[in-house]
């Protein structure tokens, strides 16, 4: 319990130290010190190839921000053994799998989970490489970007899939996390048949990669949160999902394919479309109706049995 308290104390000082002025809460991005982050556990994957570039970090909307990552590692965030309920859960922070939204959609929702009794991970994984400058990032990042034509001719024709990265650093890494959490269940109050995975935009992305891809996962549940909305060829043995977007988020548009799949599968999905929040809004923005996400899923997670306390082990 004192490692976990130490933990959350650490990730509140670097949130509270690095929040921008109220003028800089914008998309400007601003350079930033790394962190120190000394319970991040190196998950052993390997590098990145083609890789000139060091892990940088970086602030954009009063986010810490991290890029060029080499060195996947996971950071427990345990609760309170008397809430603890055996439950845990993989958190895949998104960034277009080219940087890392460390906060607003890492630590903040592990400290959120842990709340609710649940031990999170935070998995920070493997990514593209991007420019080793910072000023040269932020030209690309601000580039302007030409909207796709439209095919007026073609109006009943399914949106055009968007092209799918090679994901496969990004899966070891997962995989590596679930199987660091298995291995040390006993330590950490893990009840390995109740781990599930939650990812944010590309960590959606993420999640549902290794929901259809690996071999060696066997998530108990989902929670893709704003991310691509495909259809997709689901398992047979796929797991309980519960999804989320705002209509207002360009990778809506329109589409409910993920959710019929899974839905066609016969196979649990609970689905959140909200009026607006726009992408990347973590645990909320304020006034917008996405702010109730946490607690519909927190609620889908109780309902469905994975807040009772649960006898912990392998």
């Amino acid at each position: 319990m004192k490692s976990s308290l130490l933990i959350r104390s650490a990730v509140l000082f670097f949130l509270l130290a690095t929040a921008a002025p109220a003028a800089a809460q914008d998309g400007t991005i601003y350079p930033l010190d790394a962190p120190d982050e000394p319970n991040a556990i190196p998950l052993n994957t390997g590098g990145v190839d083609d890789q000139p570039a060091s892990e940088s970090w970086f602030r954009q909307w009063g986010d810490p921000m991290a890029r060029n990552i080499t060195t996947a590692t996971l950071t427990p965030f345990l609760p309170d053994p008397d809430k603890a309920n055996g439950t845990a859960v993989i958190v895949a922070p998104g960034g277009g799998f080219m940087w890392l939204s460390m906060g607003n959609e890492g630590w903040e929702v592990a400290e959120a989970l842990a709340e609710q009794g649940i031990a999170a991970f935070v998995l920070k994984y493997r990514l593209h490489p991007t420019q080793e400058s910072l000023d040269d990032f932020s030209a690309w990042m601000n580039r302007p970007r030409t909207p796709a034509p439209s095919d007026s001719s073609s109006t009943d024709a399914p949106p055009a899939r968007r092209p799918q990265r090679d994901l496969s650093d990004q899966l070891e890494d997962a995989e590596a996390a679930y199987a660091m959490i298995v291995d040390r269940a006993d330590e950490w109050g893990v009840d390995v048949n109740r781990i599930g995975m939650i990812g944010f935009s590309a960590g959606a992305g993420l999640t549902m990669h290794a929901t259809l891809n690996s071999e060696t996962m066997k998530l108990a549940f989902i929670g893709p949160i704003y991310g691509g909305m495909g259809p997709v060829d689901v398992p047979a043995d796929a797991p309980p999902m519960f999804s989320a977007i705002a209509s207002d988020d360009f990778l809506f548009g329109g589409q409910f394919g993920v959710i019929e799949s899974w839905y066609n599968a016969k196979i649990p999905v609970e689905f959140h479309l909200y009026q607006n929040g726009g992408h990347g809004f973590g645990l909320g923005n304020p006034d917008r109706t996405s702010n109730q996400w946490f607690p519909a899923f927190t609620h889908w997670l109780d309902v469905n049995k994975f807040l009772t306390p649960a006898t912990t082990g392998k």
